[in-house]
C-alpha cells in the first residue's frame, strides 16, 4: 500500500502510516472487515439520519474495504476517515465493486460524491453482480434500483463504457440517455435474451448512432444438446451497429463455439462495412473461411479460436488473397491433422500480414516437426510484410518406420536461429515411444494462458500467463518436475494429468514440500495413483485453493481407505466440485472428509 501511495505523490508522512495500519494483513483478510469498518467509525459533522443510512446499507457489503476506524495514532486519538487524504480513500475506492461503491458511498457527504463521480472513475461503469456476493434477489432489485434511479441520471454524460450482465440490462437503458457511451460489455448471458434485449428500441439507436466497441460473453447452459451457439446473435449485432469498429465474442464457459454452417447465411453476403477488429471463437475451419471470405469488408484485424481444425467444405474459398488483413492470431483447442492441407494455404494469403500469432497441436504421419525452416519456407516467406510473429506449436509425429532418420533438438534449434528467431524454446522427446514422438517449439516470452501436451522433457523456464496446463506422457512424471511446475508456473489454476506410468523417484517425495498456491481445478482421472498420491497427499503437495477435483472414485477410496485416513484430507477440504463419471453412493465418512462440497 506504501509503494502505491508514494506512485500517488502522497503528501502525508508515510512513517506513520506504516506505522498505524496494519500492512502485513493479507487483502483478504482485510476484506472482511469493511462492513465493520462503516458500523464503528465515527462520522463528524454528519447527522444521525446520514450515519443510520450509512450502517444500513452497509449490511449489504460482506467483503472489501481497509480497517481504517479506531486506529491508535502517534498521541492514541481516533482518525476518522474522512481524515484521511483524497489519495488513500481513492485506494479503498478502488477495492470496491462498483455496485458496492455506487450503493454505499454515493450521498453520504459531499467529498464522498466527488471521489466516487470522478471522471476517470465512472468513466467504465461495471455493474456486474458476483452471484457469490449477493444473499438474494431482492437486494440485487433494491440496489440497482436506487443505483439506476438515483444515481445513473447524475452521472450520465460522463459515462463511455458499461459492463452489464442480464440483471442490469433490463435497468440501464429506460429514461437516462448516455451521449458518451461508445463501448457495452455484455456478461453470462443466454444467447436467446441476449438477442431481445439487442432488439430493443433504446439499444438498437445506440447500436446504430454511437456503440464502437462490443465484447460479448455467452453463457451456454445444456451444452450437450447443442452443437455449438446459434449466430443470430452474433449477426443482429454486426447488421445494426453501423459504428462498430471492434467486437469480441466469446463463449467462455464452454468448449462450443458459435458456427455458421448450419445457418442459411449466404457466403457472399456483407455483414458490416465497419467492423475492423474481431475476436472470437467458433467451432470449425469453415467458420474462419467463412470471416474472411468478404463479409466483413474492413476487417483487418481477426483474433481466433476454433474447436476443431478439420477438413475444409468445398464451398469456401481458400485460395483468395487477403491483402487487407494486417493482424491475424488463430489458437485450436484440440490437435489436427490439417495443418498442411488447410491451415498453411490460408496463412499463404496473407500478404500484407504485420503480426501473426499460431497456438497449434498438430498430428502428421510422417518424420519431420514443424521447426524454423519448415514454418520459414512454407508460411513466413509469403508474408514480406511481418514484424512480430509469437508461437506456439506442438507437434507429435506418428510413424510406424523405425528406420527413419529424426532430428535432434540441436537440429531443432538451429533451424530457428539459422532463420533469426532467437526468443524461443523447445521441449523435445529424444525417443519415440509406441512409434510416437513430440516436439514443442514456443517464442519467448511465453504469451499464452494454455501450455498444452507438455511432456516429461520438460525443463523449465518462465510462464507467468499460464493459467491452465495438461501434461500427457508414456514416460513417467517425476516429483522434480512436479516441483519445476510449481516454481515456474506460479499462477497456475487448471492442471490436468494424463499418465499410467508409475513413478520411479518415490523416494524423493519427502524431500521437497510443492505448494500450487492458486490451483483451482486439478484432473488426475487417466492417471495412475501414484499421481493421486502425489497430489492429494499433504506430506507431499499443498493444494490450499483446490476446489474442482476430477478423479475415478476407486483410486479416491484406495487412497484414502475408504475416507478413514488422514492421507488427502486437507487438500480435500475446501473442495466444492467431485466430478468422478460413476454412480456411487458416499460411505459414512464421505462428507466429513469433504465439508465443502
Amino acid at each position: 500500500e506504501c509503494a502505491q501511495l508514494l506512485r500517488r505523490n502522497v503528501t502525508f508522512e508515510i512513517a506513520a502510516l506504516k506505522k498505524q495500519i496494519e500492512l502485513d494483513k493479507t487483502i483478504h483478510e482485510i476484506e472482511k472487515q469493511y462492513a465493520q469498518l462503516f458500523t464503528d467509525m465515527s462520522i463528524k459533522d454528519e447527522d444521525d439520519n446520514v450515519q443510520r443510512e450509512l450502517i444500513q446499507r452497509t449490511e449489504y457489503l460482506p467483503n472489501i474495504c481497509i480497517e481504517l476506524a479506531n486506529m491508535d495514532i502517534l498521541n492514541n486519538s481516533y482518525i476518522n476517515i474522512l481524515d484521511l487524504p483524497d489519495e488513500m480513500l481513492r485506494i479503498i475506492f478502488n477495492k470496491l465493486n462498483m455496485v458496492d461503491m455506487l450503493y454505499s458511498l454515493v450521498d453520504v457527504n459531499q467529498r464522498f460524491d466527488r471521489l466516487a463521480f470522478d471522471s476517470l472513475y465512472i468513466d467504465h461503469l461495471d455493474l456486474v453482480i458476483k452471484q457469490d456476493d449477493i444473499h438474494n434477489s431482492s437486494i440485487d432489485t433494491h440496489i440497482l434500483d436506487r443505483i439506476c434511479s438515483k444515481i445513473l441520471p447524475r452521472i450520465n454524460n460522463k459515462v463511455t463504457k458499461f459492463t452489464l450482465e442480464p440483471l442490469s440490462m433490463e435497468r440501464v437503458f429506460g429514461t437516462v440517455h448516455y451521449p458518451q457511451l461508445h463501448s457495452l460489455s455484455f456478461i453470462n448471458f443466454q444467447p436467446n435474451i441476449l438477442s431481445q434485449h439487442l432488439l430493443d428500441e433504446t439499444i438498437i439507436r445506440l447500436l446504430e448512432n454511437q456503440i464502437t466497441h462490443i465484447t460479448v460473453d455467452i453463457k451456454i447452459e445444456n451444452v450437450e444438446k447443442t452443437n455449438g451457439s446459434d449466430p443470430n446473435t452474433f449477426l443482429i449485432i454486426l447488421l445494426v451497429s453501423k459504428c462498430l469498429n471492434d467486437l469480441t465474442y466469446l463463449q467462455k464457459s464452454s468448449r462450443k463455439y458459435i458456427t455458421f454452417l448450419s445457418s442459411n447465411i449466404s457466403y457472399t453476403h456483407c455483414l458490416s462495412s465497419t467492423l475492423t477488429k474481431l475476436t472470437i471463437n467458433v467451432n470449425y475451419f469453415d467458420d474462419c473461411l467463412y470471416l474472411l471470405n468478404g463479409c466483413l469488408q474492413s476487417l483487418s484485424t481477426l483474433i481466433i479460436r476454433i474447436n476443431d481444425i478439420n477438413r475444409s467444405s468445398s464451398m469456401i474459398d481458400n485460395t483468395k488473397k487477403l491483402v487487407k488483413l494486417k493482424c491475424f492470431s488463430l489458437a485450436t483447442d484440440w490437435r489436427t491433422f490439417y495443418y498442411d492441407n488447410q491451415v498453411v494455404p490460408l496463412l499463404r494469403r496473407m500478404l500484407n500480414i504485420e503480426e501473426l500469432t499460431l497456438f497449434l497441436s498438430v498430428l502428421r504421419p510422417t518424420c519431420t516437426y514443424i521447426d524454423g525452416n519448415q514454418l520459414y519456407d512454407e508460411v513466413l516467406n509469403y508474408m514480406p510484410r511481418l514484424n512480430k510473429f509469437i508461437f506456439s506449436i506442438h507437434t507429435c509425429i506418428i510413424n510406424y518406420d523405425i528406420g527413419i532418420d529424426r532430428p535432434s533438438n540441436d537440429d531443432i534449434r538451429n533451424s530457428f536461429i539459422s532463420r533469426g528467431i532467437q526468443s524461443f524454446d523447445t521441449c523435445f522427446d529424444d525417443k519415440f515411444m509406441n512409434n510416437r514422438g513430440n516436439c514443442h517449439v514456443y517464442s519467448l516470452p511465453y504469451q499464452f494462458n494454455d501450455f498444452l501436451y507438455m511432456g516429461s522433457c520438460f525443463q523449465g523456464g518462465r510462464f507467468d500467463k499460464v493459467r491452465l496446463l495438461s501434461m500427457q506422457d508414456e514416460r513417467p512424471f517425476e516429483h522434480k518436475l512436479f516441483q519445476i511446475i510449481s516454481q515456474d508456473f506460479p499462477f497456475l489454476q487448471q492442471l490436468t494429468i494424463c499418465n499410467d506410468i508409475s513413478q520411479e523417484n518415490e523416494q524423493h517425495h519427502s524431500s521437497t514440500l510443492i505448494t500450487f498456491n492458486h490451483l483451482l481445478t486439478l484432473n488426475i482421472l487417466s492417471v495412475h495413483d501414484d499421481y493421486v498420491i502425489q497430489f492429494l497427499s499433504d506430506k507431499i503437495t499443498r493444494l490450499p485453493c483446490l476446489t474442482n477435483l476430477l478423479i475415478k472414485y476407486k483410486k479416491l477410496t484406495r487412497i484414502t481407505n475408504y475416507f478413514t485416513n488422514d492421507t488427502a484430507r486437507l487438500n480435500c477440504a475446501k473442495i466444492k466440485s467431485l466430478i468422478t463419471f460413476e454412480l456411487l453412493v458416499p460411505p459414512q465418512n464421505f462428507h466429513s472428509y469433504f465439508p465443502s462440497l
